[in-house]
C-alpha cells in the first residue's frame, strides 16, 4: 500500500485533498499532513512516504526550496498548485507533475495512474526540480529549458538548440543542433506539441514537430521546408494552410 504526505499552509486545501483521498484513492494506506515547510521536514525524520503532494507558495519556504534542500528525497511528488499560466507553463517544461487548485477527483486519479505507472524516484529529481526554478525566474519562455526524461534520466535543454521532434509510436525522437544522434524521449508527440504551444514549434505533419527558428526556407510547392541542418520535413495538406500563417508566407 502507498504512504502519503500532503504538505499545504491552507488548511481547507489540506482537509479537501485529504478527503478525496480517502474517498477516491484506495491504494492509499496512510497519510501524514504538514502544514508547512518545516513542518514537513520533521515528519520526514520518521516517515517515509512514497508520494508527497506538495504546496508551491508557503510561507518562509516554498515546496520547491523544501524538496532542494532535502539531501536525496527517495518520494515521488505531485505539485498542488493555484498559479497562473506562465507558472504551470514552467512546471510542464521541467517534467513535473502538478494538480492545479481545486483539485478535480479526475485529475487526482490520473495523477495517481501515473505514479503507479513510474513507481520510482529519479535520481534527477534534484535537478528537475532546479530547472524548474530556473524556468520560473526566466522572464522570456524562449528562455526555458526543456526536461527531457528518458531510460537514461532527465536531460535539459534549451529550445533553442530543439531542431525537431519526431513521433516513434509511444516515444518521441529529439533533434539537436549540436548533436549527430538523435535523442529518445519516453513522451509522445502530443506531450511536447502541448508543451510547446505558443513558442513557434509548428506541427507540420502528424509525426513532426519543428521549431520554426530553425525552418531557412519553404518550396515553392509549399509541401516541404528545409531546416537549418539541411534535413527536408513533408508538409500534410491538413497542416499546410496553418503552417504558412505560423510563419506568415502570403
Amino acid at each position: 500500500m502507498i504512504k502519503v504526505l500532503i504538505v499545504d499552509d491552507e488548511m481547507t486545501a489540506r482537509n479537501f485533498l485529504h478527503r478525496l483521498i480517502i474517498d477516491f484513492v484506495p491504494e492509499i494506506s496512510e497519510v501524514r499532513i504538514a502544514r508547512s515547510a518545516a513542518d514537513a521536514r520533521n515528519i520526514l525524520h520518521d516517515f517515509e512516504p512514497d508520494i508527497a503532494f506538495v504546496d508551491i507558495e508557503m510561507p518562509y519556504q516554498n515546496g520547491f526550496e523544501l524538496l532542494i534542500k532535502l539531501k536525496n528525497p527517495q518520494f515521488d511528488v505531485i505539485f498542488t498548485t493555484a498559479h497562473n499560466r506562465y507558472a504551470i507553463q514552467a512546471l510542464r517544461f521541467s517534467a513535473l507533475d502538478y494538480l492545479l487548485k481545486p483539485i478535480d477527483p479526475k485529475e487526482l486519479i490520473g495523477a495517481m495512474q501515473r505514479y503507479l505507472i513510474k513507481r520510482s524516484a529519479s535520481p534527477k529529481k534534484r535537478k528537475v526540480y532546479e530547472n524548474f526554478i530556473q524556468n520560473a525566474e526566466t522572464k522570456d519562455p524562449k528562455g526555458f529549458r526543456l526536461a527531457v526524461t528518458s531510460s537514461k534520466g532527465a536531460f535539459f535543454f534549451p529550445l533553442c538548440e530543439v531542431l525537431r521532434i519526431e513521433s516513434d509510436r509511444n516515444y518521441s525522437v529529439i533533434h539537436l543542433t549540436d548533436r549527430k544522434k538523435p535523442f529518445v524521449a519516453t513522451k509522445t508527440l502530443k506531450h511536447y506539441e502541448e508543451v510547446l504551444a505558443h513558442l513557434k514549434f509548428i506541427r507540420v505533419h502528424k509525426s513532426h514537430l519543428v521549431n520554426s527558428e530553425h525552418v531557412m526556407r519553404i518550396s515553392n510547392s509549399f509541401d516541404y521546408l528545409v531546416l537549418s541542418d539541411g534535413t527536408r520535413i513533408a508538409i500534410s495538406r491538413r497542416k499546410r494552410q496553418a503552417v504558412l500563417n505560423l510563419l506568415n508566407v502570403p
